[in-house]
């Protein structure tokens, strides 16, 4: 039954893409009777092109251009020709640099600390007042201040990472533990676990679901907010090459950038959902 309906699903996906594609070429195709844009001489001369050959467009490209496009990109990704011309797979790694390393201190952060905070019900309601305020703050409001305060861009993109992922991750934690059941807690308590071996060895694996869910969660916020933390500190970074190619209008580049930032966003959200799936357990 199940494969069954993967599918049908995979064929009305693909189904969903070639209609998505006939309407993107439709739209962006050669329109019938129009007539072809004047060129400029001066311009073809100083582009190197022949002056009777049509001027560049740079608007939508037609699916076999963008395929084209993201070939170029894809054949060679790791070029480096200067400050204003990597290749997609050098930007990639630069954001992934960044959103790995807030992430980490992240997690190192608020996991131990949504530990202590799950397990104590008076440091749940101590710091519960300043988690409501600081989670709904926007993690790019934090970029002058970190800017003014680190006076460094890279780190303070990796601190606007840092912050934007914290939260769900403490919340989550914190969640977690205070919702573990109390026959277990009761059973180790008649069995006199220590509480070291009872937090590793009863809390942490009931909880984990939760945690991972949170981490899960944060990561889809970080890889989110470094394109737009990336567009303001410019130099390297998926963001920074979205940013350069609108400049340069070159929407084609743009569209690339935009599928490559999704596919790896399922891609990180995939493999937390395995580990979410490894560490849930049936009652």
């Amino acid at each position: 039954m199940n494969r069954s309906i993967r599918l049908k699903a995979s064929v009305l996906s693909l189904v969903m893409l070639l209609t998505l594609v006939l309407i993107w070429q439709f739209a962006t195709g050669p329109k019938a009777g129009a007539a072809a844009a004047p060129v400029d001489e001066e311009y073809a001369l100083l582009m190197g092109q022949e002056a009777s050959a049509p001027a560049p467009s740079n608007g939508l490209p037609t699916p076999a251009q963008f395929a084209g496009l993201a070939w170029q990109h894809l054949s060679d990704p790791f070029y480096d020709n200067g400050p204003n011309d990597k290749g997609i797979g050098i930007q990639l790694m630069h954001s992934l640099g960044r959103v790995g390393l807030g992430y980490l201190i992240a997690a190192l952060v608020a996991i131990p600390l949504g530990f202590v905070i799950g397990m104590s019900p008076l440091l749940y309601r101590a710091l519960d007042p300043f988690i409501q305020v600081l989670k709904p703050i926007s993690p790019l409001a934090w970029m002058p201040i970190a800017l003014y305060t680190i006076k460094d861009s890279q780190t303070s993109a990796i601190f606007v990472i840092f912050i934007c992922s914290v939260w769900p991750m403490l919340i989550n934690t914190a969640f977690g533990v205070a919702g573990v059941r109390k026959d277990w807690l009761n059973v180790a308590r008649t069995l006199e676990v220590g509480p070291l071996r009872k937090a590793f060895r009863v809390i942490l694996p009931a909880a984990a679901p939760t945690i991972i869910t949170g981490m899960r969660i944060s990561m889809g916020i970080a890889w989110l907010v470094i394109v737009a933390a990336e567009m303001l500190i410019g130099g390297t970074g998926i963001g920074y090459f979205v940013w350069n190619e609108w400049n340069n209008l070159s929407l084609g580049n743009v569209i690339f950038a935009v599928l490559m930032i999704g596919v790896i966003g399922m891609l990180l959200d995939l493999l937390f959902a395995r580990l979410q799936k490894k560490v849930t357990y049936a009652e």
